[in-house]
């Protein structure tokens, strides 16, 4: 696996975060998010959420992350809490076609138990700012399910608006956007 990549956030902080690379070692906690039932019903498909049983939902998620991260696209990285060491997510850029044009997301997933505590934006942020930093993209865009009320006001408590409505995957999405100059 090639140990670097250019939207990695490896080593960056924030606040309570430290954001680190996915490792096999993560399968068995991630494997707790994929069983609660709300956690991947705007990711995965109802059709994947009915046939696929959660062993094979998580071995699904490390497989895109895994792939990100050999082909450069982008990835998660796990969230550490700075104080327990508790891991409270994944959130990283990642390379998306959108209406076949490519664009650079912001894509965060919290632990069932550290939701309503404001890790996503948290991470979020760090992520807008990490990639105008180093000038990754002139717009980033959060990709969030028409009815992922949750992460849709994550979307727009990092500063992004409603860009477009359009479908992805199969499912109709809201593309949430922030421009450089926004920021």
């Amino acid at each position: 696996m090639d140990t670097t990549f250019k939207y990695s956030l490896e080593l960056q902080e924030s606040e309570r975060l430290i954001f680190r690379r996915i490792t096999e070692a993560d399968f068995d906690i991630w494997l707790d998010f994929c069983k609660y039932p709300n956690s991947l019903k705007y990711i995965f498909s109802q059709q994947q959420l009915e046939e696929v049983d959660p062993v094979e939902r998580c071995k699904i998620w490390f497989k895109r992350v895994f792939d990100r991260y050999e082909k450069g696209s982008g990835g998660m990285n796990a969230l550490i809490d700075k104080n327990t060491g508790d891991f409270i997510g994944q959130c990283g850029l990642l390379i998306q076609q959108i209406d076949e044009i490519e664009e650079l997301e912001i894509g965060y997933s919290i632990m069932p138990q550290h939701r309503k505590k404001g890790y996503a934006l948290e991470a979020a942020k760090k992520c807008r700012d990490f990639a105008f930093q180093n000038n990754y993209a002139n717009s980033l865009i959060s990709v969030v399910h028409v009815n992922n009320v949750d992460s849709a006001k994550v979307a727009m408590n990092n500063g992004m608006h409603l860009d477009k409505t359009t479908i992805s995957v199969g499912d109709p999405v809201n593309i949430f956007r922030i421009h450089k100059t926004e920021n």
